[in-house]
């Protein structure tokens, strides 16, 4: 549905609920007193940068972007480079994220060797303090990260996806105790992270695949009787898949990109349609294409999994049914009838 509005104090209202901010906040809040990011560096008691300030800034930065190059000759480059400035954030974001692993895994190699020396709880006491640290400013990058892309999302109309690693978000002394409790939490968090938990609902569709109208129907209907439902997407980067995907960040759905494996050559995409039956979808879509589109209808299909064929020239309005009897001509569903021509 398009949003009219009778003057520009509506549409900035609109526009700034469209990019409204994570919780700058809660991202940017201290843990402890001190902070200690590597071997090398001294304690320090210096803040965390301001909230309200950090939030400020990622908006300038991408209003900047685009209101210099809207309306002239380069507008079209306004999208690379906010996207360079949101996965720059990415980028060392995952680094942190790296450097927490590798402390984390140092500090649980020093818990397994315990002694009740002061030098040993010295040491356990700073690699806990490192590891929270790094976690603060994960968590910081990871506030801006967000923010920015969802800003480009509002701007370009295309889900913010990096070339490499995942988007997640996330939030996580002196005693063994706390350095155990440390480590439980954030093999929680991980598991949460890059596991989702929810019904997933696997799709693939064709690169020229347009209906942007009929997906976001059929997602709509799913979401409805799967409100915890998790997208998993075969990723391809135009198409049918950035429609998805752009209806899964609109709509705060948690996103899995399944991408090719490029070292099984021209089996790739076949492969990656074989490993997301690991996902143990309940429901998948599948929107025109060729050849890779109608073997992933195929291998959800012999699973058992219920399938939704999509055409363009089909109607948004037509009844949903996974079940295969009265199954419509646009869609294959579970025991295969009616499969239209990719």
């Amino acid at each position: 549905m398009t949003n009219r509005f009778s003057n520009f104090t509506d549409f900035a209202e609109h526009y700034a609920e469209l990019v409204a901010a994570p919780d700058y906040a809660s991202a940017f809040a201290e843990q402890t007193e001190i902070a200690k990011m590597s071997v090398a560096d001294e304690p320090t008691s210096a803040e965390m940068p301001d909230p309200e300030a950090a939030q400020a800034a990622i908006e300038l930065m991408l209003a900047t972007v685009f209101d210099l190059f809207r309306d002239t000759r380069m507008e079209d480059f306004s999208a690379e480079v906010a996207w360079g400035i949101a996965n720059s954030f990415h980028v060392v974001s995952k680094r942190l994220d790296d450097r927490e692993d590798s402390v984390a895994s140092k500090l649980k190699d020093k818990l397994r060797e315990y002694d009740p020396s002061e030098v040993y709880a010295t040491d356990v006491e700073d690699l806990t303090i490192q590891a929270r640290s790094l976690a603060e400013a994960r968590d910081a990058m990871e506030c801006m990260r967000d923010h920015a892309a969802k800003i480009y999302l509002v701007e370009t109309g295309r889900p913010f996806s990096p070339v490499r690693g995942s988007r997640v978000s996330s939030k996580s002394n002196a005693s063994m105790i706390e350095a155990h409790d440390y480590l439980a939490g954030e093999a929680a968090r991980r598991r949460e992270k890059f596991a989702p938990q929810g019904p997933v609902v696997t799709f693939s569709g064709g690169q020229d695949y347009a209906d942007i109208a009929l997906v976001n129907d059929y997602l709509d209907s799913i979401r409805e009787r799967i409100p915890n439902m998790v997208l998993a997407t075969t990723a391809q980067n135009k198409g049918a898949d950035v429609i998805a995907a752009t209806w899964a960040s609109r709509h705060e759905v948690p996103l899995v990109l399944c991408k090719v494996n490029s070292a099984h050559g021209r089996s790739g995409p076949f492969r990656r349609n074989e490993r997301m039956l690991a996902l143990k979808p309940v429901e998948a879509m599948v929107c025109g294409g060729g050849g890779i589109q109608a073997n992933f209808a195929d291998t959800m299909r012999k699973a058992g999994v219920p399938i939704h064929v999509l055409r363009q020239q089909a109607s948004p309005t037509e009844e949903h049914d996974t079940s295969g009897a009265n199954a419509e001509p646009h869609r294959r569903t579970a025991n295969g009838a009616d499969l239209p021509p990719f």
